[in-house]
């Protein structure tokens, strides 16, 4: 798509490709935390319950904030499922878990992943001179760091 930004077009390009990596962690991300959400049981299944809840709808913001970026930088947003499903870099989230405690592992694992490559994004983006997708990245590490404290927190006294 034409845009008059003022970024390269080589720039943008990469930046497209990069930001729709990490939609697509994003959004499984967001289907992950759903998942435990429906799932988790035991005595802190209220607490657990309504956490991932409401981390999954900050992942579906930022995976709209993301995918409207690589619009705006002229390109298009890769966000149908199977397009996540073929991109995304999560692990498979697993099946059958049986306390709160093992959610609290799988969900902490997931955005600590996500957390990671998004920080990697945030500087990958400032290299090429792409401040808008850097501070956006930036945004996002610092929301799902916040986020993995709350969930690292329900096992603290466990490790």
């Amino acid at each position: 798509m034409h845009t008059r930004n003022d970024i390269a077009k080589a720039t943008r390009t990469k930046m497209i490709t990069l930001l729709n990596a990490r939609l697509a962690d994003m959004v499984d991300l967001r289907q992950h935390l759903k998942q435990a959400h429906w799932n988790v049981k035991g005595p802190n299944f209220i607490g657990l319950h309504k956490l991932f809840d409401e981390i999954a709808s900050e992942a579906a913001d930022y995976a709209d904030e993301i995918a409207e970026r690589a619009v705006q930088l002229g390109g298009e947003a890769e966000g149908t499922t199977r397009m996540v499903a073929a991109a995304s870099s999560l692990e498979e989230f697993p099946s059958e878990l049986a306390s709160g405690s093992a959610f609290v592992d799988a969900v902490a694992d997931r955005i600590a992943a996500t957390a990671k490559a998004a920080r990697k994004a945030a500087d990958t983006a400032d290299k090429a001179g792409d401040l808008g997708t850097s501070d956006m990245f930036v945004d996002v590490v610092r929301g799902l760091d916040k986020y993995l404290w709350f969930v690292e927190a329900h096992n603290h006294s466990e490790n």
